[in-house]
């Protein structure tokens, strides 16, 4: 997903002038060759995440399509005040390309993950935030992204489907069964098909949570009964599916990373199966849910 990203935006960099890119020495040595190209619109800060944001909010104030790109937890953690302030309060909009996840880089230890990011780009209005699940979903999404003036989070990940699904801003059923709806957010595609091997269930795929396909999920979830597997926060959407069903009798099961801390590293498969993620933890869950 990286490699894609870094491939496009290089891309958008050079056909569309109105795209710039701001670094905090996350990639600088990848767009190397772009920095020198354009000069005026590719910059990097150096290790200042916060400054990223605010010069970010300043090319958005003069008309550019600033792109701001670093690790998850220094592009939204660190620097949330500033998303709030020099982009929100702003009334300017840029597009936000993180990568790390919740934990792809759990061998840099916890400064290196981020699973609360969606949770936290949650309390500000108005944006659209993507996770692809798919190396083949991030160059339509970002060209997307740069076309619009608004803000935009994309959210890459090391953890991939074995398919792209580009159009899958609505929820996309994989499998139809007359069961539970069960919703895999992004990479949990993956092992939620794995999971469900078999069960009477219909799996439905997206890599837009905001906005959520309320529309989608409504017509889908026939039973009442949805499970949410998201791969940062476990609940992250939950008040929006429990929204999207106030009106009828309905049970809703929040899967994705706990809010324990771990205080450990290990690999990012590892901390899947600490976090009840990979497919047999999940069938496990599943099963005894169903």
């Amino acid at each position: 997903m990286r490699q894609a990203f870094t491939d496009t935006m290089a891309e958008l960099l050079t056909d569309d002038p109105r795209t710039a890119l701001v670094l905090a020495d996350i990639s600088a040595a990848a767009f190397e060759p772009m920095l020198r190209a354009h000069p005026d619109r590719v910059l990097n800060v150096g290790i200042r995440e916060q400054l990223m944001i605010g010069v970010a909010g300043g090319l958005a104030l003069t008309g550019l399509r600033p792109v701001a790109h670093s690790y998850a937890t220094f592009v939204v953690d660190r620097a949330y005040e500033q998303i709030k302030l020099d982009l929100a309060h702003q009334g300017v909009g840029a597009v936000l390309v993180s990568v790390g996840a919740s934990y792809d880089g759990a061998e840099m230890g916890y400064t290196h993950m981020s699973p609360m990011d969606v949770s936290l780009i949650d309390t500000l209005p108005g944006w659209t935030v993507r996770v692809p699940g798919h190396p083949g979903e991030v160059g339509p999404l970002l060209r997307d992204a740069a076309t619009t003036d608004d803000p935009v989070y994309l959210r890459l990940s090391t953890q991939v489907n074995d398919i792209a699904y580009a159009e899958a801003e609505l929820l996309r059923p994989v499998r139809h069964g007359t069961g539970p709806l069960v919703v895999a957010v992004g990479p949990m595609l993956a092992p939620v098909l794995a999971a469900t091997e078999g069960l009477d269930v219909t799996v439905a795929y997206t890599h837009t949570v905001r906005p959520f396909d309320v529309m989608g999920l409504r017509a889908l979830a026939a039973t009442g009964e949805v499970v949410l597997v998201e791969p940062y926060l476990a609940g992250t959407s939950a008040h929006v599916v429990s929204q999207a069903l106030a009106d009828r009798p309905h049970r809703l099961l929040s899967l994705g990373v706990g809010r324990r801390d771990l205080h450990a590293y290990g690999t990012p498969a590892d901390h899947a199966r600490w976090h009840g993620l990979d497919p047999t933890s999940l069938r496990t869950t599943l099963s005894a849910w169903l």
